[in-house]
């Protein structure tokens, strides 16, 4: 039997409260988007509002990034100044944390992220959230990796130094305090 998620209505009520405070304090992030259609969207999901407060919980401050007119679907991203506390010291996936013999992380990116109701940024999404603002001036970002990368062991990861997104590569094994991941949501 399968249990759908949900908020209690007060958690619920804070949560809305919390995103509509957001949305209106970073206007620049979803010009033309109205938060009453918003959160009409949202009441009317609450296995995505619980998502979002899993996002919340976890550091990420979700806010509105875009609207989809194809498919009919607002774009959260994790828009916290770093990378979100709760989802740090992660290596990229679980084929590299079952490679670790000591020392392995408490997760890995890839299924906390399933894990939340959430997909990692590409880098092109990673490079779209830095034309909003300024993210991961001190910390890094685990980023969708090519399958090719991957294959070879590898995993991609970015940040932003001197105003400028580099993309930087590692062991898919490997975690720092200061890597975490940001994810994306369609509601």
């Amino acid at each position: 039997m399968t249990t759908k998620k949900q908020l209690s209505p007060d958690g619920q009520e804070e949560l809305l409260t919390i995103l509509k405070s957001r949305f209106e304090k970073n206007t620049n992030r979803h010009p033309g988007l109205e938060w009453p259609a918003v959160q009409a969207r949202l009441e009317a999901n609450p296995a995505k509002l619980f998502t979002l407060d899993e996002m919340e919980a976890t550091g990420g401050e979700p806010d509105v990034v875009g609207y989809d007119e194809v498919a009919g679907e607002y774009i959260f991203y994790d828009c916290a100044p770093e990378s979100p506390k709760g989802r740090r010291s992660l290596c990229y996936d679980r084929v590299a944390l079952d490679s670790r013999k000591e020392h392995k992380p408490a997760n890995s990116a890839v299924d906390m992220a399933a894990e939340i109701g959430i997909v990692l940024l590409t880098e092109q999404q990673y490079r779209e959230l830095q034309k909003l603002g300024s993210f991961d001036l001190k910390t890094s970002s685990w980023v969708q990796t090519p399958a090719d990368i991957r294959k070879l062991g590898g995993a991609i990861f970015c940040d932003c130094r001197y105003n400028t997104v580099f993309t930087y590569h590692n062991g898919a094994e490997s975690y720092y305090a200061a890597r975490g991941f940001r994810g994306m949501l369609r509601v």
